[in-house]
């Protein structure tokens, strides 16, 4: 083959190989789980008539304002607010590859544009907002832009009709921390969420602690800000106000 043919092969090929590549990372979706805490139960429903078709919309008894959580990790690229119609309050996090994932009818977002998150970190709390007749959570997963069949944990959701799930988001998962307050004392651990519960114990400043989940109580203002998440250590609580774990929000599963 003379070195021009071959140069025009070389040429021709290359930007082929490129874009196999591509598409093949593209089609890598990732380990996406339900957008709830470990353990919970939720009643998902399916429709031909649902915009968009493959999207699915999940319910509970009285859930409204229950925390939503995120997928999968990536970085929050919408953070938007429809008013009355279509989405109402919406947040869309992409999570490398072409893949994103959308979460609807919220009654408050609590991440922001450019928010690198956890799988399992709270990114907003159910709601009724937008076009919507009652609380729920409408939740998609997109490649390049175009709805797909939702998958958890591996497995295909029921198309079409309504079944029950059972979260294993971040099942089994802790996040360490460690304790700091303004004065060096220690910081109290209680039974449940608040300084209304009893004393258990203490924690150092300067501790690092595993935080196996986290609930919402009452609100404290401590080093780290203020905030009503309380981290579960061993068999207490103690406010996450006093714990850096590197992130505003939610980190671990919720208690």
């Amino acid at each position: 083959m003379s070195r021009t043919r071959r140069a025009f092969v070389t040429a021709l090929v290359a930007p082929l190989i490129g874009l196999a590549l591509t598409q093949g990372e593209a089609a890598a979706a990732p380990n996406f789980q339900m957008p709830f805490p470990c353990n919970q139960v939720w009643e998902g429903q399916t429709r031909t008539n649902h915009s968009p078709a493959n999207s699915v919309d999940f319910n509970r008894a009285n859930d409204d304002g229950d925390p939503v959580v995120a997928s999968a990790a990536g970085s929050v690229t919408r953070v938007a607010n429809e008013g009355s119609t279509s989405y109402g309050r919406w947040v869309e996090i992409d999570h490398g590859g072409g893949w994103r994932t959308r979460y609807a009818h919220l009654s408050a977002q609590a991440v922001s544009v450019g928010q690198s998150v956890r799988i399992g970190q709270r990114i907003g709390s159910v709601g009724t907002t937008g076009g919507s007749t009652g609380p729920h959570l409408h939740y998609e997963q997109r490649l390049n832009g175009v709805d797909q069949k939702i998958r958890f944990n591996g497995t295909q959701i029921y198309y079409w009709g309504t079944r029950s799930y059972t979260s294993r988001n971040s099942c089994g998962t802790s996040v360490t921390g460690t304790v700091g307050t303004d004065s060096g004392a220690s910081v109290t651990i209680r039974s449940g969420p608040g300084t209304q519960y009893a004393a258990v114990g203490s924690v150092a400043n300067g501790a690092t602690v595993t935080i196996s989940c986290q609930a919402r109580g009452e609100t404290i203002t401590g080093k780290y800000g203020t905030t009503n998440l309380w981290d579960k250590i061993g068999s207490g609580y103690i406010s996450d106000a006093y714990v850096y774990t590197g992130s505003d929000g939610q980190v671990a599963p919720s208690c």
